[in-house]
């Protein structure tokens, strides 16, 4: 699936859109939430544009796998490690997803509650 020219966090990965950037690499783009919800709150996306875990095929398990790899490393890079942190991945307008890029949250710096929302 090619980028999505209209995408917010498609424009965000090619430097159109400006964010705190703390990754970016050729797979990857991780930046500083704009409406924390957590002291720390990262989210990681994809450079390529898959809209939603709906839309995650096979051919995507690579992608998503080295997100994943690079959210926990970031959470490490952060010392979110010992005390926990927790990885999100919203799908779907009820579940709260607003950006239709698909993409992990990471939030830690305080204690969370189970279950969640």
């Amino acid at each position: 699936m090619a980028s999505n020219a209209m995408c917010l966090f498609c424009r965000i990965a090619s430097g159109e859109i400006p964010a705190k950037k703390i990754v970016d690499d050729p797979d990857v783009v991780a930046f500083q939430d704009v409406n924390p919800q957590a002291p720390s709150h990262v989210l990681v996306i994809p450079r390529k544009h898959i809209p939603s875990l709906d839309d995650l095929t096979d051919a995507d398990a690579a992608t998503i796998g080295h997100t994943l790899v690079r959210a926990a490393q970031l959470a490490r890079e952060l010392n979110l490690h010992d005390d926990g942190y927790r990885v999100v991945i919203n799908n779907g307008p009820a579940a709260g997803q607003s950006v239709f890029h698909i993409h992990v949250h990471v939030l830690g710096g305080r204690q969370f509650r189970w279950p969640p929302g």
